[in-house]
Parts: C-alpha cells; sequence; structure tokens
C-alpha cells in the first residue's frame, strides 16, 4: 500500500526539487508545482498497474482520488480498496474480509502515506533529470526521470510524463527494488470542483457488518 500512496501522489500533486537538479527538468517541474498548488481541490480518475515480469504478475484496476488539502479519499474498486482521511484520521477499508482499520495519521510510518506532504517528500529525497519531449495519443509530452537519495522509499527510479500543453503530470512509472513495476495513467483530471467534507470521513453505517478495527 505505501508504493500505492507514492504514485498516486505523484500525479496529483506537484514537484518541487532542490539539489543536483537538471535545470530543464527543475524548471518544468516548478512549474507544475505552481500551476497545483493553485487548485482547492483536486479529482482525477486513472489507471493503476502492478507487473513483476519475474513473477509473472499483471495487475491493472481503474480508481479515484479526491483532494482537498490535507483531507483524501483514494478508492480503487477492482481491488476492494478504499482509503479516507480527513487530515487527522485514516481510515484504510478493504472489501475482501470487510474490514476497516482506524489509524491517527501521526502514526502512520513514513512520508509516503500522505498525498498532502509530496512537496517536502520532493524537497528532501530526489534528483531529477530532463529526458525527452514526446507524442503520444496526439499529446506533446515531457519526460522527466526521478531518481531517490533516500533508501526508505525502497524505488530505484520514477519515470514521470508530463503534459506539455496543460503542465499536468500525465503518467507516472514507478520501479521498486523489489522487482515490481507500479504505474498509473491519468484519465481525467478535474481541479476547483466541489467536495463535501462528509467525503473525506469512513461512514461505517454504509458497510453492512464492517469489521472495525481501531487502533487509535
Amino acid at each position: 500500500m505505501r508504493k500505492l500512496f507514492f504514485i498516486i501522489t505523484i500525479l496529483v500533486f506537484a514537484i518541487s526539487v532542490n539539489a543536483q537538479q537538471d535545470a530543464k527538468a527543475k524548471g518544468i517541474l516548478d512549474q507544475v508545482s505552481q500551476k497545483t498548488r493553485s487548485y482547492k481541490t483536486i479529482t482525477a480518475d486513472f489507471t493503476f498497474s502492478l507487473e513483476n515480469k519475474e513473477l509473472k504478475i499483471k495487475e491493472v484496476n481503474e480508481g479515484t482520488i479526491k483532494i482537498k488539502g490535507q483531507k483524501y479519499t483514494i478508492d480503487i474498486p477492482g481491488s476492494g480498496v478504499k482509503v479516507v482521511s480527513d487530515g487527522k484520521t485514516i481510515w484504510n477499508y478493504m472489501k475482501k474480509g470487510n474490514q476497516v482499520t482506524i489509524s491517527n495519521i501521526e502514526d502512520k510510518e513514513g512520508e509516503l502515506m500522505d498525498p498532502s506532504t509530496v512537496f517536502t517528500i520532493y524537497e528532501k529525497g530526489f534528483r531529477s533529470k530532463f529526458i525527452a519531449e514526446k507524442t503520444m495519443e496526439g499529446k506533446a509530452l515531457y519526460q522527466i526521470e526521478l531518481y531517490p537519495d533516500k533508501k526508505e522509499f525502497e524505488v530505484t527510479k520514477i519515470d514521470l510524463e508530463i503534459n506539455k500543453a496543460t503542465m499536468a503530470i500525465h503518467a507516472a512509472q514507478l520501479y521498486g527494488t523489489e522487482g515490481n513495476q507500479y504505474g498509473i495513467r491519468v484519465k481525467k483530471f478535474d481541479p476547483d470542483k466541489e467536495i463535501a467534507d462528509a467525503e473525506f470521513t469512513f461512514d461505517a453505517k454504509k458497510y453492512p457488518g464492517v469489521e472495525v478495527v481501531d487502533l487509535r
């Protein structure tokens, strides 16, 4: 789950990197950062993939993420995963077993768990490199690679594709140290859409018989 959170944050938040940066890559990422920071809310539909060639694993699922400040909800129906946070508490629901685990945000391990902290993650832990401009599906894209300075991120490289026209992240591919490849491609990006605060709390009444594991 940590990798899933991490790669999703790459898609919907801006990237700001400081030390040892490729000047062109940094300039592009700064533009993405500035634009994304201006949004009050973000709603995005995406395709999430997991592949491990050695283990012959290949999974593809559709998902949605909604973000409002430090509040967020991530829903991937095909894998039975839903994560909800009001900025203080996080509810992790697994359809398999019909169980929800409740934790305090500050009790969660590492910075990868909270999409709202992605600015800090990049400022502290990544180097960027501009690779190329290319066209795919009629879209002009910038291709940028990120290399982690922190071993705890458990990745060797992240490939980003940024839409040149909108300066929004179009896709990301994360290469895990364990041999897994995680990919996300944005299907729809809808900023500044009104989102009720109620969407950022987990309503157990909507899940009959749900087992609640409260770790707070």
